[in-house]
């Protein structure tokens, strides 16, 4: 690669992947790792309510959400993914568009959902920055963020040899802590666990223990302009 480009590579690691990632995707949302995570969203955002889906992907959760009676929007830098989207459903709009640069007005959804998306950005901070324009004082923003037992980090691994990676892998407790930092309030979360874990008693865990198990730690952030 001559000059690495991020937002390049992404969108190009991507489009080579839409297709194995359309053929799992709506297992994992209805019957895998993601299954919890539109009834947790329905638990806190109104139904009717605008919502943007950031890094939709092939649309798969953007459709469960519309299903659920959401407005939606899903947006994502892979055309590919864009295109498998818009191939599953017209019921919703897609768009291609990069999360940390949203071509969007501010003030314009009520929520933004974002599953493992943020990691997939050269600065997470711009995208959550970029989730605070666009959403309303007091609107909500729903975030997954893998946890350490999570397979996909290792697309990140191949930076401990210096080479360059598009997979911006952070601990759970520093995306809340930056979250927090940056006018986001925490409202609720959700440890999303694999298999064998429920064996345990996670009850009687604090919090840092219950994360180091997790798959992906889901938030429901709230919103505050000033």
């Amino acid at each position: 690669m001559d000059q690495f480009k991020w937002s390049k590579e992404a969108e190009k690691q991507w489009d080579n992947r839409a297709g194995s990632w359309s053929t799992k995707s709506k297992e994992m949302w209805d019957e895998g790792s993601r299954k919890k995570i539109v009834p947790f969203f329905g638990q806190y955002v109104p139904k009717g309510s605008k919502v943007c889906d950031l890094g939709c992907g092939d649309g798969y959760g953007s459709y469960k959400l519309f299903k659920e009676g959401y407005k939606v929007t899903g947006i994502d830098f892979s055309e590919q993914m864009v295109n498998k989207a818009r191939s599953r459903t017209n019921e919703v709009l897609f768009e291609k568009g990069d999360i940390s640069n949203l071509d969007i007005e501010e003030n314009t959804y009520d929520a933004v959902m974002a599953i493992n998306s943020l990691e997939w950005t050269e600065s997470p901070l711009a995208g959550l920055m970029e989730m605070k324009k666009v959403v309303k004082d007091g609107g909500l923003a729903c975030i997954g963020i893998l946890g350490p037992t999570a397979m996909p980090r290792s697309n990140s691994y191949r930076r401990l040899y210096g080479e360059k990676v598009i997979c911006n892998t952070m601990m759970i407790w520093e995306f809340e802590q930056l979250a927090i930092e940056n006018g986001w309030t925490k409202v609720a979360d959700l440890g999303v666990y694999k298999r064998g874990a429920d064996q345990l008693d996670l009850e009687i865990l604090p919090a840092e223990l219950k994360q180091a198990l997790t798959f992906m730690w889901v938030f429901m952030l709230k919103n505050s302009k000033e």
